[in-house]
């Protein structure tokens, strides 16, 4: 028999994984709920020329085709890649439906063509949730969506999170004020900083035309960071001193919203979940595109996984304008493999059963499995011994499969049960006997 071989970036995990990540999604979904978020689920194709736009993502999508198709016979059709451009489509198709400001959360798989490793997939689960308007969003809800994203973290059997959190009216009034016009472009550098340093970055900037002063001066400003809303003080000193442009007007006041937002954003969300939100300057993934409040999130002790969770404020979800909102989105099967990898949480078991019902012979099976037909009428997960051996063995095939309880049948219908762990055992009458909560489905157990 010939070998099967894996296929990287593909993961398949064992029943007792997959009972960590249901419960995973099924506690984001409560979350997401509680705060008022309505699900949906978009088509998993799209056509190439909506999801490759003009990005670089085309690379990245798997295309999709009849065998023996004839050649531009059907439409070009792609797996998305994330659930933003199909949100994005489904918002503009079904604006006339939905109840604006809309709340949306969307827990569904993406494939994207990108080299496997260590927590990136191929095929992946992703949970997103967004709040859109029609022509206009508040700001609170900036500090809404990072709070909800925080307290559905704080549900898994997770370490603590760091969500890190910048804002682009902020950076841009001050880049502006330094005299850097393209701001894009020197996000797009600052954003190098881990990579390449402090150095690396001021060499790249100065290369784009950038005087070392305005250089020097946002390197300083990405070394800002707090807890609480006193970085306001340190950016209004240092733009005290490096301020260059004589029209600062429009600057400062890009710089003050910016900043009040910021300050806003952080004891907002550390005040629903103390602890969690650190104003940190050095952010700069995505500013280029999102215009307001964005986040990047970070597990404690884990921080070499990168960002879990990230997104921010934009002013337009489709393409041709409109839709103001701000999202968020977790990376679930990233985050999985390393609670997995890393012992962060496993199953107490992979199987549904609580009880296994024992049989006393091959002529009884009929009796043992009504006991068991009666226990499932009243929600309890059991299964039926497969074969009448001696108890010892049927224990033991309980034993392997963690189910935690074994009926023994008597001649009036009901028996008694054994708790295998412990080896307590007990009469008991099928149409009365609960286990207890911890054992009646699958769980998570934290170390």
């Amino acid at each position: 028999m010939a070998r099967v071989r894996p296929l990287s970036g593909f993961p398949e995990w064992t029943p007792a994984d997959r009972v960590v990540e249901a419960q995973v999604i099924d506690s984001l979904k409560e979350v997401f709920r509680l705060h008022g978020f309505a699900e949906i689920e978009t088509r998993v194709v799209e056509t190439l020329d909506r999801l490759a736009g003009k990005s670089d993502a085309a690379k990245e999508i798997y295309t999709l085709g009849r065998l023996g198709a004839e050649p531009d016979s059907e439409a070009k059709l792609g797996l998305h890649f994330d659930l933003t451009v199909p949100f994005a489509r489904y918002t503009e198709e079904f604006q006339n439906d939905l109840a604006f400001p809309f709340r949306r959360f969307q827990i569904q798989k993406v494939w994207r063509g990108e080299r496997p490793q260590e927590g990136r997939y191929r095929e992946f689960y992703q949970a997103d949730i967004d709040i859109v308007g029609r022509d206009n969003l508040p700001a609170h809800l900036e500090v809404e969506v990072a709070v909800v994203m925080a307290r559905a973290l704080a549900s898994l059997p997770l370490p603590a999170v760091t969500m890190h959190v910048n804002n682009r009216q902020l950076v841009e009034g001050f880049y502006r004020g330094v005299g850097i016009e393209d701001v894009a472009g020197a996000l797009r550098s600052v954003d190098k900083l881990d990579k390449i340093g402090p150095d690396g970055v001021r060499a790249e900037l100065t290369e784009k035309g950038i005087a070392v002063t305005a250089a020097d001066a946002i390197l300083e400003l990405a070394r800002i960071s707090a807890t609480d809303g006193s970085f306001a003080t340190a950016i209004e000193d240092l733009w005290a001193t490096t301020t260059t442009i004589e029209d600062v007007a429009g600057a400062q006041e890009q710089l003050s919203a910016g900043i009040a937002a910021l300050v806003a954003l952080v004891e907002g969300v550390n005040a629903a979940v103390p602890g969690t939100a650190v104003a940190d300057l050095r952010i700069a993934r995505g500013l280029d595109y999102y215009t307001g409040s964005v986040y990047e999130t970070f597990l404690q002790g884990h921080e070499d996984l990168g960002s879990i969770c990230s997104g921010g404020r934009y002013d337009s979800l489709v393409a041709g304008g409109g839709f103001p909102g701000v999202g968020m989105s977790i990376g679930v099967s990233r985050l999985l493999s390393r609670m997995l990898g890393a012992g962060l949480a496993r199953a107490n078991r992979g199987v549904p059963s609580a009880v296994l019902v024992a049989v006393i012979d091959e002529d009884s099976r009929a009796q043992s499995a009504t006991i068991a037909d009666r226990l499932r009428a009243r929600g309890i997960a059991c299964e039926v011994s497969p074969t009448a051996a001696k108890y010892g063995k049927q224990i033991q095939f309980a034993d392997r499969r963690a189910i935690p309880f074994v009926w023994f049948p008597d001649a009036d219908g009901d028996g008694e049960v054994k708790d295998i762990r412990s080896g307590d055992q007990t009469p008991a009458d099928a149409d009365a006997w609960v286990p207890p909560a911890e054992d009646a489905r699958p769980g998570i157990v934290r170390p």
